[in-house]
């Protein structure tokens, strides 16, 4: 019926706007969102333009940003990630609505070529929860720990053997180049799956759900998927979509079923699928 909020698609991308599709869902249903939106830079994407005047284009990650919140549990976790133009803009704008846990910056390795400025060599990762006492962040998971100088320079015996919980600046995920065996060739801004390991392990935990909104290469999905999460992805082009699904797919009969063999009647798990359907809030609009 009209009116009546549809649950999250899970495990599926719904090929939509995503202001227009989780305006479709109920509140509080999703556990962790992750957004890379467009920069606003000009990159060349297939079904999206990405120079709009800047009001308009803050305006529009106002709806956004709103519209990932309104699903996020109370606990909720929500990550952005954002380059130089807008990442002081979506902080401010941010202030009243979730609190910041910290402003990571992601520094990478074959960064933009400048001529006439310093190379850009990093993009910000902004991590907020909606409640400051409450939200998951598990730090005690061993795959997160890093080693420190302690253990690394100078031998202390005072040194945790578990390692340390990581900085605020990442400097261990190269950007995903167009040589590197993770390209998949068809999407130009592929984050690194390393990257997104680290953030879905760190805040959630196996069976909750991960959302990412502007699913794009699908590479949050494939981190969700290796880690036990349950994930939905909204995807503008449909090509994109298409492509991210039987990328996912790939990666969960690669993966899952070697994980999952069998499943409790002691016969094998089904084959992992992640398909994407169409927004029932109307066809995807050309912007």
């Amino acid at each position: 019926m009209k009116g009546m909020s549809e649950e999250p698609p899970v495990g599926r991308i719904v090929c939509g706007d995503a202001v227009e599709v989780l305006a479709g869902w109920p509140e509080g249903c999703v556990d962790l969102v992750f957004a890379d939106p467009p920069f606003n830079i000009g990159y060349e994407y297939d079904h999206y333009r990405d120079d709009r005047p800047p009001q308009e284009y803050l305006a529009w990650t106002e709806k956004w940003i709103d519209a990932s919140l309104r699903v996020l549990k109370p606990t909720g976790t929500f990550w952005i990630a954002i380059g130089d133009e807008y990442a002081a803009e979506v902080r401010v704008r941010m202030r009243e609505r979730a609190a910041l846990r910290n402003w990571i910056v992601w520094h990478y390795t074959f960064g933009q070529n400048c001529t006439q400025k310093f190379n850009r060599c990093h993009t910000h990762l902004l991590y907020f929860v909606k409640n400051p006492k409450r939200f998951t962040f598990n730090a005690g998971d061993p795959s997160l720990r890093v080693k420190s100088d302690r253990q690394l320079k100078y031998n202390d015996k005072r040194a945790n053997p578990s390692g340390k919980l990581p900085g605020d600046v990442w400097n261990e995920f190269p950007r995903v180049c167009g040589t590197y065996k993770e390209r998949v060739g068809w999407h130009p801004c592929q984050m690194p799956v390393r990257l997104l390991e680290r953030i879905v392990l760190a805040c959630s935990n196996p069976g909750d759900l991960v959302l990412d909104p502007f699913a794009g290469s699908g590479t949050t999905l494939v981190a969700a998927a290796r880690h036990g999460r349950r994930f939905v992805g909204v995807e503008l082009s449909q090509v994109y979509a298409r492509r991210a699904a039987r990328r996912v797919a790939t990666e969960r009969n690669a993966a899952g079923t070697a994980k999952n063999a069998k499943n409790a009647k002691g016969k094998p798990s089904p084959r992992g699928k992640c398909t994407i359907e169409k927004s029932q809030r109307g066809p995807a609009p050309t912007v």
